[in-house]
C-alpha cells in the first residue's frame, strides 16, 4: 500500500519532506498542476483538479492512503466522497471549509474578485525591493524559510492563474456544492487534523465536519497551518498511529 501526500496552495510537494522522512512506509507525493509545473487549459476549477487527482490515483494501480493539506485536503475529501477510487484511508487538515457556515479568509475573498485577485498576485510575484511575497505572508502561519523561498521561486503567472481558478470555483465554500456528496460517513476511514495554533483555525467547525462524515479527529495543540514543518515528529506520530489503528 502506498501513502500519497497532496500539497496545498500556494505550495509544492516539498511541504511533506520532513514528515515523509520520518515514516517507514512506501510513500509518494503529487504536484498539483500549475504549482511549479505546467497546467493544462482544461484544469479550470476545483472539480477539474479533483478529476485529475482521481486519474493520478487510479494510475497507481492499488488502494492508497491519502493525506492532504490545505487545498490538497479539500481535493482528498472530494475524492473519497464522490469518486470511484480505491482508497484505504484519508486525512484532512482543513475540514472546516466543508462546514455550511464557513466563510473564506480575507486573502481568499480577494482572489475570488477581479481585478483584485490578479493585482494582488501580481504584486506578490513582482520581486520589487521591499515588496512582500507569498513567503512573507505565510511565514506567520508556520511556513519554513526554505519552503517560502521555493514557493517564491516557482510563483509565476501560471501559478497565479491556477490559484485564481481554484479559489473562484470554491465560492462561497465547499459545502455549497460538494457538501451534498459528503453528508454521510465516508467509505474509507478518515482523520481530521485540527492545528489549534493556526490563526485561521476553526476547531469547532472541524469537529462538526468530522462527526458528520464519520472521521476521527485529533487536535494538534499549539501547531500551526504548517504543522508538518513546525513539528514533523508529532505529525508523523499522529499519522502512523492512525494508520496502525485501521483494520486490515
Amino acid at each position: 500500500m502506498t501513502i500519497v501526500f497532496i500539497h496545498g496552495v500556494p505550495e509544492t510537494p516539498s511541504v511533506w519532506n520532513d514528515v515523509m522522512g520520518r515514516i517507514d512506509r512506501p510513500a509518494t507525493t503529487l504536484r498539483l498542476p500549475g504549482f511549479g509545473g505546467p497546467r493544462p487549459a482544461h484544469l479550470d476549477g476545483k472539480e477539474a483538479y479533483a478529476h485529475w487527482l482521481a486519474n493520478e490515483l487510479r494510475a497507481l494501480g492499488e488502494p492508497v492512503d491519502l493525506v492532504g493539506h490545505d487545498w490538497g485536503a479539500h481535493l482528498v475529501m472530494r475524492i473519497v466522497s464522490a469518486y470511484d477510487v480505491p482508497v484505504r484511508s484519508w486525512v484532512s487538515d482543513v475540514a472546516h471549509g466543508w462546514h455550511p457556515d464557513y466563510q473564506w479568509h480575507e486573502a481568499a475573498t480577494l482572489f475570488q474578485k477581479s481585478p483584485e485577485g490578479e493585482e494582488l498576485l501580481a504584486s506578490l510575484r513582482s520581486g520589487a525591493p521591499g515588496s512582500p511575497t507569498f513567503g512573507d505572508f505565510l511565514r506567520p502561519r508556520g511556513m519554513s524559510a526554505e519552503l517560502a523561498t521555493e514557493v517564491d521561486t516557482v510563483h509565476d503567472e501560471e501559478m497565479s492563474a491556477a490559484i485564481l481558478t481554484l479559489y473562484r470555483s470554491a465560492w462561497p465554500n465547499f459545502y455549497t456544492d460538494w457538501g451534498k456528496d459528503f453528508d454521510h460517513p465516508a467509505h474509507a476511514p478518515g482523520l481530521v487534523l485540527v492545528p489549534t495554533g493556526d490563526p485561521m483555525a476553526q476547531p469547532a467547525m472541524d469537529l462538526d465536519v468530522a462527526t458528520r462524515v464519520g472521521a476521527q479527529a485529533v487536535e494538534l495543540q499549539d501547531l500551526t497551518h504548517y504543522w508538518m514543518l513546525q513539528d514533523p515528529d508529532r505529525g508523523a506520530e499522529v499519522l502512523t498511529r492512525f494508520w496502525d489503528s485501521r483494520p486490515e
